[in-house]
């Protein structure tokens, strides 16, 4: 009879857990955390375990990345000026684009082996000339990483060599990795393949294989350390749309390839893009009291794009939060109110409107000459 018990017992347990992965479609890939998000809106198609927090090894160097990229565009620094490398840039261990103290290499070259080659010894090499120490740079990553909402990440250095208290979770992964994917200019590095630096002397080969094998594929950043096993955040676009899929602690290279090809492969087949307003669409014309013209052309400030299921039908209106007029005078480019986007009743997205034109206030000459003009009318 326990016997009988123990089988029944069993038999609900093993139900149990297939009921689990039958609900999930991803069920096979192998990881310890793992997130899919679109980087346009930033919804989130598949996660499991996204809190989690974990080491994530050399995906640290996407906030070393974006927080270059943030000094070039706001010409604190240039890609064409000189990084000079200390002893301690040398002296970095693991992946390395093998920097001698004194070398000098444009910031362009930094930003090749980092991105390509994962060199920890560049990265540190670009924290110094950005924030004159290592240590000055991390508190950047650490308040960038606030801002961008990264609420359970912490970090100690600029490439991700192992330290408890370094870490950080699949969901921040992938916000840092949307926020840098917003400087274009990063993929000229993200998708090289093979390339060399120091006048063809040193060879880069990048260690994101999807670069080449993936259909798509234009970056991100992978990472591997004994404590974090095998990590990536893999970005792709097709159609318009732009995934980001995020795997932590997979226990070798294979898997954690296989994981990120599967995570894009379950969002491209599942999920498109659709545009619900074009940027700088023209809308109805608002009323303009006291002014040169009558009414002024209202216009979008940005596109707005949707993420939609494939096969899923979907009820898309709009609403127009507007005055029902607007006192001259009128500045192009100014804010004049919000158009909501709304799929089956749920607010997708607020889009800015503007007003398309300057309106001066209407001058007593031109008072005068309608007050005339009406006068004349009259008498006719």
């Amino acid at each position: 009879m326990k016997k009988l018990i123990s089988l029944v017992l069993t038999g609900m347990i093993l139900c149990s857990a297939g009921t689990v992965f039958a609900d999930d479609p991803l069920s096979d890939l192998s990881a310890k955390s793992l997130l899919l998000m679109e980087a346009d809106t930033g919804e989130i198609l598949y996660e499991r375990n996204p809190d989690e927090k974990l080491p994530i090894a050399s995906v640290t160097k996407i906030m070393t990345m974006l927080l270059v990229m943030e000094a070039i565009d706001s010409g604190k620094i240039t890609f064409d000026e000189t990084v000079t490398a200390s002893e301690r840039a040398k002296s970095m261990g693991g992946s390395t684009m093998f920097l001698e103290t004194g070398e000098q290499l444009p910031v362009h070259d930094m930003l090749k082996g980092i991105a390509v080659a994962s060199a920890n010894d560049g990265a540190v090499a670009m924290a110094e000339h950005i924030a004159g120490s290592e240590a000055g740079f991390v508190e950047m990553m650490n308040l960038r990483a606030a801002e961008l909402g990264m609420t359970n990440t912490h970090f100690v250095n600029t490439n991700g060599l192992d330290d408890e208290n370094h870490y950080s979770t699949a969901r921040d992964v992938a916000l840092m990795s949307r926020e840098l994917l917003k400087h274009p200019k990063i993929f000229e590095y993200t998708t090289i393949w093979m390339d060399s630096l120091r006048d063809g002397k040193f060879q880069l080969a990048n260690t994101n294989k999807l670069i080449r094998f993936y259909q798509g594929a234009n970056g991100l950043k992978t990472g591997s350390t004994s404590k974090a096993q095998c990590c990536i955040s893999a970005t792709a676009l097709r159609d318009g749309m732009q995934l980001i899929a995020v795997v932590l602690g997979s226990p070798n290279s294979k898997s954690r390839f296989g994981a990120a090809s599967g995570l894009l492969d379950y969002g491209f087949a599942n999920y498109g893009m659709t545009t619900a307003v074009n940027e700088n669409e023209s809308f109805e014309e608002l009323p303009v009291i006291k002014g040169e013209y009558r009414t002024v052309p209202i216009l979008s400030q940005r596109a707005s794009r949707l993420l939609l299921k494939k096969g899923a039908a979907k009820d898309t209106e709009r609403k127009f939060i507007l005055p029902e007029s607007v006192t001259a005078p009128v500045t192009k480019g100014e804010p004049a109110g919000t158009l909501e986007i709304y799929q089956d009743g749920v607010l997708r997205d607020s889009v800015p409107l503007v007003y398309g034109k300057s309106i001066e206030k209407k001058r007593f000459l031109s008072f005068f000459r309608e007050i005339v003009s009406k006068w004349i009318s009259c008498e006719a």
